[in-house]
């Protein structure tokens, strides 16, 4: 039997629904079956998803059933799949989304070619039966690049604006060298600091052609679906990530990208936060006059006049109030 050359790690939660699907198109993948090792992770799911994997097993030359009986996060559950992750190359799946006919096999091929610690490609959103591609937001394919130079310019959707972590491959040296792990406990945002240190830390990467994967939009199950407390976890990302920048040598030259997108997605929570409980709206706000009060405020205040005036409008309290406890 073949041994594995890439490993798909495969964290769902209660989707029953979905996940036969996404098995389905990982049994279309790879030339050689056996290079294919499939580790998923049933996250305290109180549904059939752990039936529905194990109806697969015999069908995968290399398929492992990791469960929890309680809910660890996405985040939690990743880093126990790299624990069990073989050969040279690990790649994300979501539960709900599923893989075009030879994506893996073409990925790896390039990433033999290329020789690169990692890759990212284009993917695909399904919603109400309406398929949209999506691009990753860097101007050269199918040659090896320094991850670093896709951050900048700062008032651009770059690369570290593209944080899906089943958009590529990923060579198993970054897992050797700590750089695959996400943050524990995130349950949501838990891609931002990884991404970050990932073009931070990695040495080199690509973005290439190849066939989708396909994302599923608007399950009623996925967290980007739910305005519960766990959407707050964005602000400790974005805090994390913040350290993440801040221990680098040039984080002088990426504070502004940093403290644009983290004005972005901030603005975008406190849009939404009637539909949250008045506890979490509480929270929501202190969190966020705490994020934007930890940046540098001469680069928060060029990012909020420099920003759309929507943002302006609901993010002028909390700069204000920033730059009035750096006054005092």
């Amino acid at each position: 039997m073949a041994q594995p050359r890439i490993t798909v790690i495969l964290p769902v939660k209660d989707g029953e629904g979905y996940v036969g699907t996404t098995l389905k198109s990982l049994l279309r993948q790879m030339r050689e079956p056996g290079e294919l090792k499939v580790v998923a992770i049933s996250d305290g799911s109180t549904d059939g998803t752990a039936d529905v994997i194990r109806h697969f097993d015999g069908a995968f030359a290399h398929l492992e059933l990791l469960e929890n009986e309680t809910a660890v996060g996405l985040a939690s559950a990743r880093n126990m799949g790299l624990e069990h992750a073989e050969g040279d190359y690990v790649a994300f799946i979501d539960g709900d989304d599923w893989m075009e006919p030879w994506r893996l096999q073409t990925l790896v091929d390039e990433g033999d070619r290329l020789d690169v610690d990692f890759i990212r490609t284009d993917h695909t959103t399904v919603a109400a039966g309406v398929r949209s591609l999506v691009r990753a937001p860097f101007p050269w394919r199918g040659r090896a690049a320094v991850p670093r130079d896709a951050i900048l310019p700062a008032r651009e959707t770059t690369m570290v604006d593209y944080p899906y972590a089943w958009a590529g491959i990923f060579h198993r040296r970054l897992h050797e060298r700590g750089l695959l792990a996400f943050p524990e406990g995130l349950f949501t945002a838990e891609d931002r600091p990884w991404i970050w240190s990932l073009h931070l830390n990695a040495d080199s990467f690509a973005v290439v052609d190849a066939p989708s994967l396909l994302y599923r939009r608007e399950v009623s199950t996925s967290l980007t679906q739910i305005l519960d407390s766990r959407q707050l976890d964005f602000l400790r990302s974005f805090d994390q990530t913040r350290q993440v920048v801040e221990a680098d040598p040039e984080a002088d030259r990426f504070m502004a990208k940093l403290t644009a997108t983290t004005m972005a997605v901030a603005a975008h929570h406190l849009r939404r936060r009637r539909r949250m409980t008045p506890e979490d709206r509480d929270r929501l706000k202190a969190g966020v006059a705490d994020l934007i009060a930890a940046l540098p405020q001469d680069i928060v205040w060029d990012a909020y006049t420099s920003g759309p005036a929507r943002r302006r409008i609901t993010l002028a309290r909390y700069v204000r109030g920033a730059r009035g406890r750096t006054d005092a």
